[in-house]
């Protein structure tokens, strides 16, 4: 009896480290923060097709959302940093425009492109989980080199001047950027 006892009273124990853990790597986000995220993404996308549509030169790409997640909902991760998103964005439509560029339409260009993608950034210290995105839209795309400068690193820029702008304005807000290279 004392032997299901001790490993009952074991199970409890790691299903309560199990569930402490799991808030651990949750974050809670105050009110005012999403409501800043919301709007500085919401903003800063809106921007960008204004832009776009004014100038006549497309600015704006699905994986931009998703660098917009990172922008405004977690500026101070490293992964949200001006050099990750403006490098790893262009990085991702290089390879991509290259590898249609050699390697045609394929499925499988587009593992490539996106491996490729990621393993540069790894290397180069600019890794953005959507600049593998950007590469998939690429090879999707049969992106030509104008690709890599509009929409992709024109937008990127872009879509970072707005967030330090935006960031700025809000006198709580965490520091953005924490650094630029």
């Amino acid at each position: 009896m004392v032997a299901i006892d001790t490993v009952g009273a074991m199970v409890v124990r790691r299903l309560r480290l199990q569930r402490e853990r799991g808030r651990a790597f949750q974050p809670r986000f105050a009110s005012d923060e999403i409501v800043s995220a919301w709007l500085g993404a919401a903003l800063a996308i809106s921007a960008l097709g204004l832009i776009g549509a004014w100038s006549h030169y497309p600015l704006v790409v699905a994986p931009f959302g998703a660098s917009a997640v990172l922008l405004f909902g977690a500026p101070a991760s490293p992964l949200a940093q001006p050099r990750n998103i403006v490098l790893g964005n262009t990085l991702g439509a290089l390879v991509s425009t290259l590898c249609v560029l050699a390697l045609g339409q394929q499925p499988w260009v587009m593992g490539v492109a996106v491996g490729l993608t990621i393993g540069l950034g790894q290397g180069l210290r600019c890794l953005h989980p959507p600049a593998g995105a950007v590469a998939l839209l690429g090879v999707l795309l049969d992106a030509r080199p104008a690709y890599v400068l509009s929409p992709i690193l024109s937008g990127s820029v872009l879509l970072v001047l707005i967030a330090v702008l935006f960031h700025r304005l809000r006198p709580a807000a965490v520091p953005y950027p924490h650094h630029w290279l």
